[in-house]
């Protein structure tokens, strides 16, 4: 028995079954590479969904987190810390916003937007108790506690978990008509992600955004933006709404604002809406520490410069072309995304977007399949033009094979 298969079966009898990872076990990471435990490289092209946007490692996060380390790492929001402060100021304004209210995990963060959205509704927009309503689109993926779920539309994500929390309408995503006829008087916020990341990478058609923003203007509705897979420089901008030139009046990020060191997220507002929260009505005993709060300065301060999402931009053209070449080869049925991002649906004649992503692991490259015949494709922001061709060469061979 291998290392790597010792490793993989231990995992199969110690810990809970909710994933099925591809046969590799890794043991270091550098930039857009990964290294197994026998040795072997590989080529990034999931970047932990978007969590490991500025690669493996980066020089520039981990001497933040190491100095943070030796420091302070941990307080809770009991007392106030050295770090905060700056985070708070400096996330509000890369973002355009005046509040912040920092979280750990993207679904942590999504659920902070929606209690936000519904004490917004009761305090400001005056709606009834208890009758607020989230309008949200189906397809979605916003994380996997047990009221995100309760407006899945994905059979696996909910099955066996209800009963589920109510006070959501779910519509087809990119229907403006559909959402139009949703709003009501009591509906407090509209959540969506502005290109749908799970369900394979959909953008929705142009102008839907804006249109999003317009009715929700007109109806005293908050637009809530789940960016925590789109935002912060995946789509060659700092978040993907900036496609539309619309600004919503929530941003829910996460993933890449941790820099792949830990995690990291947070809810991002006006002083309108994040100001109706009262001490004791929400907290997070890791929310805002010292040490997310000095990587997720470094990730801003890296935003900054501009030269993460120019560098999605550029590569992303050659991504997209690349990608629409083979398209038109009949091995795969369409081809979506936008900057360093892509949705690859695999031709069934070639298999299924599981067998794709475990031909490519052979290869030596990592994605991860979704929706049976999906390969996602997202490397690292970090990648050199060089191996993205590479990677993308390894996808055409496995494909025409």
């Amino acid at each position: 028995m291998t290392t790597t298969e010792a490793l993989i079966a231990a995992a199969d009898l110690h810990s809970a079954h909710n994933y099925h990872p591809l046969p590799v076990v890794i043991a270091t990471g550098e930039g857009a590479w990964l290294t197994d435990v026998e040795g072997r490289r590989y080529l990034d092209f999931l970047a932990g969904y978007s969590a490991v946007n500025f690669g493996h490692g980066h020089p520039r996060l981990v001497a933040a987190a190491r100095a943070q380390l030796e420091r302070v790492t941990l307080t809770s929001r009991a007392f106030h810390h050295d770090r905060f402060a700056a985070f708070c100021t400096e996330l509000a304004e890369l973002c355009g916003m005046e509040m912040v209210l920092p979280v750990n995990t993207g679904a942590e963060a999504v659920e902070t937007a929606v209690k936000t959205a519904r004490k917004w509704g009761y305090r400001v927009k005056g709606v009834p108790a208890e009758m607020a309503k989230v309008v949200v689109a189906g397809g979605n993926f916003h994380g996997r506690t047990t009221t995100v779920i309760s407006f899945s539309t994905d059979p696996e994500a909910r099955a066996d978990f209800g009963p589920y929390t109510p006070g959501f309408e779910i519509v087809p995503y990119g229907d403006l008509t559909a959402m139009r006829a949703a709003l009501t008087e009591n509906t407090v916020a509209v959540l969506l992600e502005p290109i749908q990341g799970e369900s394979g990478v959909i953008v929705p058609p142009a102008g839907y955004l804006a249109g999003v923003r317009e009715l929700t203007r007109e109806r005293d509705v908050l637009f809530v933006a789940d960016e925590i897979q789109s935002g912060l420089g995946r789509t060659g901008r700092t978040f993907a709404c900036e496609h539309e030139g619309v600004v919503p009046d929530v941003y829910v990020l996460g993933k890449a604002l941790g820099g792949g060191v830990l995690p990291v997220s947070a809810v991002v507002s006006g002083a309108d809406v994040l100001g109706v929260f009262r001490p004791g009505e929400h907290g997070s005993t890791f929310g805002g520490n010292p040490l997310a709060c000095a990587v997720g300065l470094e990730v801003i301060a890296m935003l900054r410069t501009g030269e993460f999402q120019e560098r999605a931009a550029v590569l992303g053209e050659l991504l997209h072309r690349r990608l629409a070449e083979i398209a038109g080869s009949g091995r795969v049925t369409a081809v979506r995304g936008r900057g360093l991002w892509a949705g690859v649906d695999v031709a069934p004649a070639v298999g299924s977007g599981r067998a794709v992503s475990e031909r490519l692991l052979e290869r030596g490259v990592l994605v991860k399949d979704t929706h049976g015949s999906t390969v996602r494709v997202a490397p690292p922001l970090v990648v050199e033009e060089e191996d993205l061709e590479w990677g993308i060469e390894q996808l055409w061979g496995v494909l025409s094979a």
